[in-house]
């Protein structure tokens, strides 16, 4: 398991190590010990998964607000997306900011996003299934949201015309948005 920085403060990208012999493949996706090690979140509490039948699906942006926000490890199970997450902290250097990865069953990535930021994705195939570790309990009364296309973000989705969520549809521009965090 590899553990590198990404651009925005506090995310890490982990790159797996893929075990294969002619049965198929085995890897570990968590390790308590190296994740330590890294200063990374260690005690999930929550995991959750979606699935998304369509590509060119975008979920998000997402956040749930203190004292219920969440740190998130997110990866692909079944299918390929392009993950996408907003940095919401106001003291942090990168504040205002996005990054994205390419998250897919075969390239063995998955990406770790501290407390205090929007998430979303698009996939990119059909029949997607995403897998992600959290560190709250869902609070339906703390759940935010930020336009996935908002102009001011500027997020290179790649897409005009997404499948959306009747939800995401109406979530607030960034110039409507005070940061909790």
């Amino acid at each position: 398991m590899k553990i590198e920085p990404r651009k925005l403060e506090g995310c890490f990208e982990i790159t797996l190590t893929r075990r294969t012999d002619v049965r198929g493949y085995f890897e570990r996706t968590y390790c308590r010990r190296s994740f330590a090690k890294a200063g990374l979140q260690v005690n999930w509490v929550q995991e959750n998964q979606s699935f998304s039948q369509l590509a060119n699906t975008v979920r998000g942006l997402h956040f749930q607000v203190p004292p219920h926000s969440e740190t998130k490890l997110v990866r692909v199970v079944t299918g390929s997306v392009l993950d996408v997450f907003v940095d919401l902290r106001k003291s942090s250097s990168t504040y205002g900011r996005w990054d994205s990865i390419e998250l897919s069953s075969d390239n063995d990535k998955m990406i770790y996003i501290p407390a205090g930021f929007a998430h979303g994705f698009r996939t990119l195939t059909d029949n997607v299934t995403v897998q992600y570790k959290v560190d709250s309990e869902y609070s339906p009364d703390s759940e935010g949201g930020i336009m996935w296309n908002d102009p001011t973000l500027g997020v290179e989705w790649g897409i005009a015309e997404p499948v959306l969520s009747e939800r995401d549809k109406s979530l607030p521009a960034w110039s409507e948005f005070t940061s909790p965090f």
